[in-house]
């Protein structure tokens, strides 16, 4: 067992979206909308991105309010087993066919983690690039205080010795680290632990204060996708009541995101978000019309928004539900790289307001799926982002459901292997397969011709009406028969 000695909340809010400048609409952005018409849907894209701001925040400048994650001494205990969520998904034999294909797991390809920073660990192959720092910009994202990113990173590319059970899912990928939030800096003014947000809900890690906003998340796409990477993972979320509008900050995130998809051809994975007091579960009657609206995931159609699931297979208490969360992962009982700094070590506890807690959080489900789509990216180097989207969700367990989706784990638990072999058939130009309505019980009874059964009783009483006329006649010649 490992904790993180923190005090408070290592989580991760983004509070509500700070005003901006935009451009004219770009022509990518006035594509259709697949989501079109659905009552939950956002707006189509109607401002151009941001611009990324040199990888750094200028508006605030953010001190440290709170001392960065420890290893916790008292609770050294090494880690060799392996995490149930890895055995689950069946992640060593996706590497063994990586490799074979391919040579190695996710080679070349380059993972953004738009997060609280990734410490330098020994266990990456390659050394962590630092993109970029809306926190504390002299640090280029190579500074972790929360331990969030850190943990979200060990889970893609993590290559661990032979004799360690963990590994990342891509882990010959290399993480570009873009630090766009922490909950152990605050403003000026602001006294830690204030601000907006809500308590973190049974999911932990994901919402809270701190440093960070929806113009600075948007702001950090827009980086990573003009860094040229391939995969963005954001296990950072923005939760709100649904009241049918889109402000600034969204506008601006769904413009980056859009961007990063479209013109930079970056698959785009996001945290589907968990519940807490401020954000209510999307449990209302009517599905398609939610209480809650969760961004990144909102904008389904250039994301990848990833439930978690337990240890039973099924969705996590805490994950949120809603129509546009596309594939599940696992989400507890997590294992990863210690985030102190100096360390060499794994983590799988961490110490959130006093308290010993496991790791866990949609937060840890997303990078499942964004190493998963490392691997798939470098399996077919000619798949565009949105067709290796089509890929994942294709070949995911489905749910039993109408159309093989629900708004619980979307179109089903990510599976690896499917997504690295399986024949896809828009990919092939076949034409899907089309559900049919088979027929249900017995078949229904055939029209009963009575003629056969109508012509054998006439016969048969006939017959027996000739018998009883020949044993009349005869009897009665026997009768009358004068006597000798």
């Amino acid at each position: 067992m490992r904790t993180l000695g923190v005090p408070g909340r290592s989580a991760v809010v983004l509070l509500a979206g700070a005003l901006g400048v935009f451009g004219p609409l770009s022509a990518s952005a006035q594509e259709s909308s697949a989501t079109a018409g659905q009552p939950w849907a956002p707006p189509p894209v109607s401002v151009g991105h941001p611009d990324d701001g040199n990888g750094q925040q200028s508006d605030i400048p953010y001190q440290k309010s709170k001392e960065c994650v420890t290893r916790d001494l008292d609770n050294n205990i090494v880690l060799r087993e392996k995490p149930w969520g890895q055995q689950y998904l069946q992640i060593e034999q996706a590497q063994k066919l990586a490799v074979s294909a391919r040579g190695s797991a996710g080679g070349g390809m380059k993972v953004a983690v738009i997060d609280t920073g990734v410490t330098q660990h020994p266990y990456f192959r390659f050394p962590v690039q630092g993109g970029g720092d809306y926190v504390n910009a002299a640090n280029q994202g190579l500074e972790d205080c929360d331990g969030h990113g850190t943990e979200v990173a060990g889970i893609i590319a993590a290559n661990t010795p032979a004799d360690t059970g963990f590994k990342g899912v891509a882990p010959d990928a290399q993480i570009v680290s873009i630090r766009q939030s922490s909950q152990n800096y605050s403003q000026p003014s602001q006294p830690s632990g204030s601000g907006g947000g809500g308590q973190t809900g049974g999911g932990s890690r994901e919402q809270g204060q701190g440093a960070g906003n929806t113009h600075t998340l948007a702001q950090a796409v827009v980086r990573a996708a003009n860094l040229g990477v391939n995969v963005i993972n954001m296990s950072v979320d923005n939760c709100r009541p649904a009241d049918g509008t889109i402000n600034s900050g969204e506008r601006e995130l769904q413009a980056a995101i859009h961007y990063a998809v479209t013109v930079k051809d970056v698959v785009v994975v996001a945290a589907a978000g968990n519940t807490s007091e401020s954000c209510k579960q999307n449990n209302q009657p009517d599905p398609n019309r939610p209480q809650s609206i969760v961004s990144p995931p909102w904008f389904a159609d250039d994301v990848l928004s990833v439930a978690a699931i337990d240890e039973t297979g099924g969705v996590a208490s805490f994950s949120m539900n809603g129509p546009w969360v596309s594939v599940a992962a696992p989400g507890t009982k997590i294992t990863s790289l210690d985030p102190s700094k100096g360390t060499s070590a794994l983590a799988n506890q961490v110490v959130e307001d006093g308290k010993l807690q496991d790791i866990q959080g949609t937060s840890f489900a997303a990078p499942y799926v964004a190493g998963v789509a490392a691997l798939v990216r470098a399996q077919y180097p000619n798949l565009n982002a949105r067709q290796v989207m089509h890929r994942i969700e294709a070949t995911a367990q489905h749910p039993g459901a109408p159309g093989g989706r629900d708004n619980y784990i979307g179109f089903g638990v990510v599976n690896p292997v499917a997504a690295l072999t399986a024949i896809v058939p828009s990919e092939e130009g076949i034409t899907p397969a089309r559900a049919e309505q088979l027929p249900s019980g017995l078949p229904p009874a055939a029209h009963k011709n009575w003629t056969p059964a109508a012509v054998a009783l006439a016969g048969t009483g006939g017959g027996i009406l000739v018998l009883l006329i020949t044993l009349f006649v005869v009897h009665t010649i026997r009768r009358n028969r004068p006597a000798q």
